[in-house]
């Protein structure tokens, strides 16, 4: 897939194709608004989003429905009833991206395509001290490519785990929200530390 929005030319969308689907379903178009975007190559476990139906539906014969139609790689695991107004991405209370790392030699045949492959001895200690710089309300205008001068960089980043198991890391950033490849960049700059070319 190309991510989870909708693009004039891409169908392969999340977005797109639960859009598709489910105008199928109910005979009319709909539009689906999410809690956040993932890139192409990014996995969502809990990704919530919102859309209004025209009428009432049988939720649990609607979701039938919608997972016999899906491609396997997209499932629907929940479906609730919301008052008017609910907005997936605007009601949101926080958001939760966790990177996987693979630092051995060679990537693991299991997870190596839910993991990145940087085959380098990292410096955790360090790491997690810089952290912990990054954790608070701040500017975080030079950790995102945003252009829109208009929109705010201020966001809160609650947590930072940085968890190692043998040769898997696992980093986890939990905030109000993140900006576009903001999380990307903290990873980037982590790893750096991590590797010494940068100090906490």
């Amino acid at each position: 897939c190309q991510g989870w929005q909708r693009q004039m030319n891409s169908d392969l969308t999340i977005q797109g194709i639960l859009e598709r689907t489910i105008g199928r379903i109910v005979g009319y178009n709909v539009e689906l608004n999410g809690s956040g975007r993932t890139d192409a190559g990014v996995h969502a476990l809990g990704q919530s989003s919102s859309l209004v139906l025209k009428g009432q539906v049988d939720i649990r014969e609607f979701m039938a429905d919608l997972n016999r139609s899906l491609p396997e790689d997209i499932k629907v695991a929940k479906i609730e009833l919301m008052r008017n107004g609910f907005h997936a991405r605007y009601n949101a209370r926080g958001k939760r991206y966790e990177y996987y790392l693979d630092t051995r030699e060679k990537p693991d045949v299991f997870t190596r395509r839910y993991s990145f492959h940087y085959p380098y001895e990292l410096d955790i200690n360090a790491m997690r001290k810089a952290a912990e710089c990054l954790l608070g309300t701040h500017e975080f205008d030079t950790f995102t490519d945003q252009k829109d001068p208009e929109k705010s960089t201020r966001r809160t980043i609650k947590e930072i785990r940085i968890e190692q198991e043998g040769d898997k890391t696992r980093l986890v950033f939990i905030g109000d929200g993140f900006l576009y490849h903001m999380v990307r960049r903290l990873t980037g700059t982590l790893l750096e530390v991590g590797r010494g070319e940068r100090s906490p």
